[in-house]
């Protein structure tokens, strides 16, 4: 059998049920959980190039910027201004594994609920900040509100999604992942012009998260979640609404009910049973997928990507405006993911988007090599800037229909009930933990690797990719409470794993 490749024989639990007018409007709503991290993705890197907030907050970065001589990489190397960007991520990470417990006892929806409003409170302090210290407090609640609802959101897609378009529903979290960025770029272009815009960016994400915590409230928890939490009558009901009148929903039912009693039954920590050998597989892939997803690099360019434009010569209002294209292009290909993932597959998507991200970040390198050279003192031409930008569209196209949308839906698919949250709040947790650490390091980077910054990412991108050739296996198609069979038969996991079929 070649590597990663597997054979899945007689499921058990292929339910039927079809798209519906319900599972469609409760998935928009739910995957909008995504807005309010996307909005911070794209809001944070744009208000770091506006000269009033800089003044206000960062002014040696203004200084530097003032010296004739100063390196173009290295402008905006300053751990003030990281720490303003980073905090959001080590109190994601905290919250992300409270959440795990409390996404169990309370419910998805609820979660996403809390989240919501973690953020808006965040989003009222950071309009209002004074200081530097106002900013960091109102980016932790940002990341509470982020880590609670980057828990919960994917799980629920996944539990509320039909099995044949799973992957379909649960890409709609990373697209409103890019309708927040490319809305806070948006904003970020308009605000620039204003002595008190970055308040405009900063305030408004209490928008996003009012959007989301509404429309969470007009939704009804999962089957899965309301059967874990002993409530089978409203599960039944929830399966009914979302799977179709007429749909016999008894074989999801009794498979959810048999699923919630073995994990009570074994009556164990979560985070003690994730670590038996026979979950080996399934923490390997909590904790890999979201740190390859991290060390493409992409996060890093959103966040930064003003910054970096006007980095290599792009002006302030041209940088902005290129990191609005790159935002659109994301967007646009997380629709071909939509279109393609329960077509293809996701082994498919995963393989082509790595191949294409890794020619582009080398691509860029090489660019910024031959025109800045190795001081990077040398002003990069307009013509050389678009052709950065071109590369840079052509990256964020293959992360967006690879391992943008893919790596929140692997780790929210592959666990079984009694590990569910626990083996997302892991996912979530190394995401937060690897941004975190990326974010602190990348202005860094950028001033002392300079272009080699880029091949360091483009490193990373060949190993994840050789690491999903022969470890991923697929999932498209194959019901959450089937998933096992996944494992059996795969050349590598296999021997890990106990014989359930």
């Amino acid at each position: 059998m070649a590597p990663g490749v597997f054979a899945v024989e007689g499921l058990s639990g292929n339910y039927g049920g079809r798209i519906t007018v319900s599972v469609v409007m409760t998935c928009i709503v739910a995957a909008s959980g995504g807005l309010i991290f996307g909005y911070d993705i794209g809001i944070s890197g744009g208000v770091t190039t506006m000269e009033p907030f800089l003044k206000k907050f960062f002014p040696s970065i203004l200084k530097k910027a003032a010296e004739a001589k100063t390196n173009m990489y290295c402008i905006y190397n300053s751990n003030t201004l990281t720490a303003f960007t980073s905090s959001l991520y080590i109190a994601g990470l905290a919250s992300s594994l409270v959440a795990s417990r409390l996404t169990a006892s309370l419910g998805r929806r609820n979660i996403m609920v809390l989240g919501g409003c973690l953020f808006f409170a965040g989003g009222a302090i950071n309009g209002g900040a004074k200081d530097v210290a106002m900013l960091i407090v109102g980016r932790i609640l940002l990341g509470f509100g982020v880590g609670f609802t980057n828990q919960a959101t994917p799980v629920y897609l996944s539990e509320m999604a039909p099995p044949k378009w799973r992957g379909a529903f649960n890409t709609g979290f990373q697209f409103f992942i890019g309708i927040g960025v490319v809305t806070a770029n948006c904003l970020n272009y308009g605000a620039a012009k204003l002595t008190w815009g970055w308040r405009l960016s900063l305030g408004l994400a209490m928008v996003p998260s009012v959007i989301m915590t509404l429309g969470a409230l007009l939704i009804s928890d999962t089957p899965s979640s309301l059967v874990e939490r002993g409530k089978v009558e409203q599960a039944k009901q929830s399966l009914i609404k979302v799977r179709g009148k007429g749909t016999d929903i008894e074989p999801e039912l009794n498979d959810l009910i048999r699923s919630s009693e073995i994990a009570k039954a074994a009556n164990q920590e979560p985070f003690v049973t994730i670590f038996e050998r026979q979950y080996r597989p399934h923490l390997t892939m909590a904790i890999a997928i979201p740190f390859f997803q991290q060390v493409t690099g992409i996060n890093i360019i959103a966040f930064y990507a003003p910054v970096l434009f006007q980095s290599v010569g792009f002006g302030s209002d041209s940088a902005l405006i290129a990191a609005i294209i790159l935002g659109l292009v994301n967007l646009a290909s997380i629709l071909v993911s939509t279109v393609v993932v329960d077509r293809f597959g996701r082994r498919f998507l995963f393989l082509e988007g790595g191949i294409q991200m890794f020619i582009c970040q080398v691509a860029v390198a090489c660019v910024l090599a031959a025109v800045t050279g190795v001081s990077g003192t040398k002003h990069i031409s307009k013509e050389y800037g678009v052709l950065v930008l071109v590369f840079m569209c052509l990256y964020a196209a293959g992360f967006g229909w690879s391992w943008g949308p893919l790596s929140w839906l692997i780790p929210s698919e592959i666990f079984p009930m009694k590990i569910r949250t626990t083996g997302q709040s892991i996912s979530v947790a190394i995401n937060f933990a690897v941004t975190f650490v990326l974010s602190q390091t990348f202005l860094t980077m950028l001033c002392h690797f300079k272009f080699g910054a880029f091949l360091f990412y483009a490193g990373w991108i060949l190993v994840m990719t050789i690491f999903v050739l022969l470890f991923v296996p697929e999932t498209k198609g194959i019901p959450l409470d089937s998933m096992y069979q996944v494992w059996e038969g795969h050349w590598y996991w296999r021997r890990f794993v106990k014989a359930q079929s």
